[in-house]
């Protein structure tokens, strides 16, 4: 796992400076090495930079910008190829040799013979940037699911002509100090509303993600020359079985196992960390490791569960307890490794400082086995309130809203500083979606009701539809146009729950600490033999995940996982009332910081005061969003 970026265009000495800050910049998502490359033709210049985590061949042959003798062609690359070994023999046995053992100059090699086909061939998480020298363009890529991140920003260079700069991270690309630290409107509207922006333009004005499936060809000139989706969920006529599924799983378990430097799982004790830790010990993994986080507040630990699990399959298994005082501790650091606001990251920072700690540099975690094997509540509450929506939707807004505030006082009673925002507070919203599963979706999962987040912005809301960014709302609906509704609301959870904050936030987070996450439950294959089952197949007794259960955990003992679902929640609700409100106070009362990025500090009050009043209906995670933007924007001297 590594940190790329880079600038072409008009690159001059000022320019190729900028790159080396940005690379010093990523220097936590790569502490064994960094380069960088330049290549200077006909006043031209394109400057690849790289920082290495060294996972496979730690040897100097590996390191990057790495560059093909033949062709002249380089490559910066972050992530992991997990079918390498397999597509080096096919290279080999057609002629080519090679001068590392790395997956990286697989991917050079490859696309050497098949050109941006190589794409397709690929296995695994990944972001690259590869100069095509005799073309003189640069294809950028990502992987099918994004799970590795690549950001990007059109400018105007200082000398004049364009300049298309391009990163890991947004915080590289600001450090560049090219960027006008400008936040976004369309971001803000979009984080408000979900507590992670949702679409390809980040909380930055200008710098976009590149899109999970998506090439990208750049030409010396720094302009965009084509943009291509490579790859997208299943169409409805696909195809899979249950053979093939189980194949897959233990397929795609076995391929992360390889590695050079020590590797661990993270068990909670559910169910899909236990799939991933099961699968790993069919595998034969000797002295197989596993961590746990347990907490001070009995409610919020699971740990008890993962023991039994790490018990039953023989692991050497360590469980570290988090308290208030650790955390408040090391809560700066865990914000410093934010690389946009999200309300969700810390979570996943303390659990890999752990493992870090603990001396892994790799990691398997079970993240994408609820969107994929239907573990969510969505799966059931979304069909059924479409129903009732489609058979209400005769009824004008005014007596939605008049029924829906009756409901919600029976309920919460009356409601205090501020209204309930939770399902039943939200009562008008889920009615006034008349049935569309998107805008149902959106809905129960927002932070806030609609009413209350206008009230939280000064302006209106820019360029999103229910939270999600237009662009990006158009390429779900039309993605779910034609699907069975369960399906849908699979390709919904994994293109904006997972792609958007947990994949983002897991990236983020391990990357912060040096420690590469691999994710196997959403490798691709997968994806595809699983959108191919009968929905009654693959979401049989939902939301059980009964599916998944019976392929990869029929060895042990059901009784670890009949139990209600808990995901992994820092005790971050009594924590904000006690050890960290003076911290929270501060930020949240901060009327000037509140105006400079378009907020109403009176709605911030008013919630802060809801929440610590004990307000029915109003939970930790709407008071902490508010806190970790505003923590961020102070922190990047962002404004409008």
């Amino acid at each position: 796992m590594c940190g790329i970026c880079g600038a072409l265009g008009s690159v001059d000495d000022s320019i190729v400076q900028a790159v080396q800050v940005m690379n010093e910049t990523q220097t936590h998502r790569g502490p064994d090495a960094g380069d960088l490359f330049v290549e200077d033709r006909r006043e031209r210049r394109v400057a690849l930079a790289h920082r290495r985590l060294s996972i496979i061949d730690l040897r100097p042959e590996a390191g990057q910008p790495m560059t093909d003798p033949d062709s002249g062609n380089v490559i910066v690359y972050n992530g992991e190829v997990y079918n390498f070994e397999e597509l080096r023999k096919e290279l080999e046995a057609d002629g080519e040799t090679f001068f590392s053992k790395s997956d990286t100059e697989v991917v050079l090699k490859g696309y050497k013979k098949w050109g941006e086909g190589v794409l397709k061939r690929l296995r695994g998480m990944f972001a690259l940037a590869l100069w095509d020298r005799s073309k003189e363009r640069c294809l950028l890529a990502r992987d099918r699911l994004g799970i590795k991140p690549l950001y990007y920003t059109e400018k105007a260079s200082p000398s004049g002509g364009k300049l298309f700069l391009f990163a890991s991270e947004v915080r590289s690309l600001l450090s560049s100090g090219l960027i006008d630290k400008k936040l976004n409107p369309t971001g803000l509207s979009s984080y408000i509303w979900n507590g992670f922006v949702a679409g390809d333009e980040t909380v930055v004005r200008g710098v976009y993600s590149l899109p999970a499936g998506t090439s990208q060809w750049i030409d010396a000139e720094g302009k965009v020359e084509a943009t291509n989706r490579y790859w997208d969920f299943p169409d409805p006529s696909h195809k899979g079985s249950l053979e093939k599924l189980q194949h897959e799983l233990q397929e795609a378990v076995k391929l992360r196992l390889v590695s050079d430097v020590p590797l661990g799982v993270f068990l909670s004790g559910g169910v899909d960390s236990s799939a991933v830790a099961a699968l790993a010990a069919r595998n034969g993994v000797a002295d197989l490791k596993t961590f746990n986080i347990s907490f001070e507040e009995v409610e919020y630990d699971e740990s008890p569960y993962a023991d039994r699990v790490a018990k039953s399959l023989g692991t050497d298994h360590h469980t570290i307890k988090l308290g208030q005082s650790y955390f408040k501790k090391h809560l700066l650091e865990a914000l410093e490794g934010l690389d946009q606001p999200t309300f969700d990251a810390v979570n996943t920072y303390f659990v890999s400082r752990a493992a870090r700690e603990a001396g892994m540099t790799v990691a398997l975690a079970g993240t994408g086995g609820d969107e994929v094997f239907g573990g969510y509540k969505s799966f059931l509450e979304i069909p059924s309130v479409a129903r009732w929506g489609k058979l209400l939707g005769i009824f004008p807004n005014a007596i939605l809203k008049a029924v829906s505030d009756v409901a919600c006082r029976v309920k919460f009673g009356k409601a205090g500083a501020v209204p309930p925002q939770v399902r039943w507070g939200k009562l008008f919203d889920v009615l006034s979606a008349r049935g569309n599963p998107l805008k149902l979706y959106q809905s129960f999962y927002g932070l806030f009701t609609q009413s209350f987040y206008r009230e939280l912005l000064a302006t209106e809301p820019s360029s999103t539809t229910h939270g999600l960014q237009d662009a990006f709302y158009k390429h779900l609906e039309d993605g779910i146009q034609g699907r069975e509704l369960l399906d849908g609301i699979s390709l919904v959870e994994l293109s904006t729950f997972l792609g958007q904050r947990l994949l983002r936030d897991t990236d983020t987070a391990s990357m912060a600490v040096s420690l590469e996450v691999r994710v196997p439950l959403i490798d691709h294959e997968i994806i595809e033999a699983a959108f191919g089952l009968q929905t009654d197949e693959r979401f049989k007794d939902l939301p059980t995940k009964r599916l998944l259960r019976e392929l990869a955990l029929s060895e042990l003992d059901p009784d670890i996982f009949d139990r209600p679902k808990a995901g992994f929640v820092l005790p971050i609700d009594v924590w904000c009332r006690e050890e960290l409100k003076e911290m929270v106070t501060d930020l949240l009362q901060d009327e000037s910081l509140a105006a400079s990025i378009g907020m109403n500090s009176n709605t911030i009050q008013r919630l802060w005061q809801g929440f610590n009043e004990g307000a029915p209906g109003l939970y930790w995670s709407r008071v902490w969003s508010i806190f970790v933007l505003l923590w961020w924007v102070k922190r990047y001297n962002l404004s409008l």
